[in-house]
């Protein structure tokens, strides 16, 4: 499961661009807690402290405690926006989190045991369909990342969600088909040579006659 990661706020009293840039001046990043059945809190936090946790890895499928005026409000990032050109965060979307919630992540896909694949160690490669799986988990469960075991997995093969064990207090949020997350393919040079050794069996069961042009 994700680390519980903290963040100090202060609440805002004034909206629009003009307050969001002067904060943005000062160092803050404007912020809104929403969700929950209750009324949205517009926030501020400080810069510095954000980007600090967007770069641990994992801030979107993190449960973030917001520290709201002495008050912790149990919160999931939804959205950052960023600058398009300095990257800075702009603004940030926090979904309160109520007892028992259940919410729709994207999480990290992560494939082990790549030395027995028999198609990798024979050169294959590992096309990846979907990096990220899209999950519905309990608020307290959300995994780092899901771990899928290449064991055994030959050129040809395909990974569905179907095989692929989920943790406890999550499931895909994709119920209507196996849908693909990774296949394994054939390089081209491993594909020129299994051509070649086709083409030499299939010239080694033509007659000699034939072969030579003769009738």
């Amino acid at each position: 499961m994700s680390d519980q990661l903290t963040l100090a706020a202060e609440t805002r009293d004034k909206a629009g661009k003009g307050a969001s840039r002067a904060l943005r001046r000062d160092g803050r990043v404007p912020a809104v807690i929403y969700g929950g059945k209750e009324e949205p809190t517009t926030i501020h936090v400080e810069e510095r402290a954000l980007v600090k946790l967007l770069g641990t890895g994992h801030f979107s499928n993190s449960i973030v405690m917001v520290d709201v005026g002495g008050k912790s409000v149990r919160t999931l990032p939804k959205d950052v926006a960023f600058h398009p050109v300095s990257s800075r965060p702009l603004h940030v979307d926090f979904l309160r989190l109520g007892k028992n919630a259940k919410v729709d992540v994207a999480v990290p896909v992560v494939f082990v045991n790549e030395a027995a694949s028999p198609g990798l160690k024979r050169g294959g490669v590992l096309n990846v369909v979907r990096h990220e799986l899209e999950l519905v988990c309990e608020a307290d469960k959300i995994p780092d990342q899901i771990e899928i075991d290449v064991t055994g997995k030959d050129v040809g093969d395909s990974i569905h969600i179907s095989h692929v064990s989920l943790p406890a207090g999550s499931e895909s949020a994709i119920t209507d088909r196996d849908f693909t997350i990774a296949t394994l393919v054939a390089p081209s040079a491993l594909k020129k040579s299994e051509g070649a050794e086709a083409n030499a069996d299939e010239a080694d069961e033509v007659p000699a006659t034939e072969q030579n042009g003769e009738d």
